[in-house]
């Protein structure tokens, strides 16, 4: 008597099994990544002579939407220009703003390009406050060690 009760409940786990195997199947097959939801993250600017890279991301650097001002139709020396960093500021923080609910942020700015102040007042134009403001850009501390004296 007791095996064909371990029988049936092992028949009756196999088939609870198979029906979750095929919802979690069904699940995964849908494609679209359900969207997270970040009040507070860091936008990290790029700016070079050449070109504004903005990167937004999390608290722990996963990044949430990127743009540069030669993705936004920028060619030449017209991505080097402030403009070009604003235009490529605003369209990436509009998409983690409407994607990922940010609000407030702090700003991580590297480089001598001319995007750094029009990227950092882009971002207050779009409705997110900005909590601090942090220069990174690798500042020459004395350079190498100097080669030895020629021998005679």
């Amino acid at each position: 008597m007791a095996e064909e009760e371990i029988k049936d409940k092992t028949a009756e786990t196999t088939e609870t099994v198979a029906e979750n195997a095929e919802v979690k199947v069904a699940k995964a097959s849908k494609g679209k990544k359900g969207k997270r939801i970040v009040n507070a993250g860091a936008v990290h600017i790029q700016a070079t002579f050449n070109n504004t890279i903005i990167s937004v991301t999390d608290k722990t650097g996963a990044v949430l939407s990127a743009s540069s001002a030669g993705a936004n139709g920028f060619r030449g020396s017209k991505k080097g220009t402030a403009f070009a960093a604003g235009v490529a500021a605003e369209k990436a923080l509009e998409i983690a703003k409407k994607n990922h609910a940010l609000n407030s942020v702090d700003v991580y700015v590297s480089g001598i390009g001319l995007g750094r102040d029009a990227a950092i007042r882009a971002i207050s134009t779009v409705g997110i406050r900005i909590d601090s403001i942090t220069d990174v850009t690798p500042i020459a501390h004395g350079g190498v060690r100097p080669k030895g004296e020629r021998k005679p």
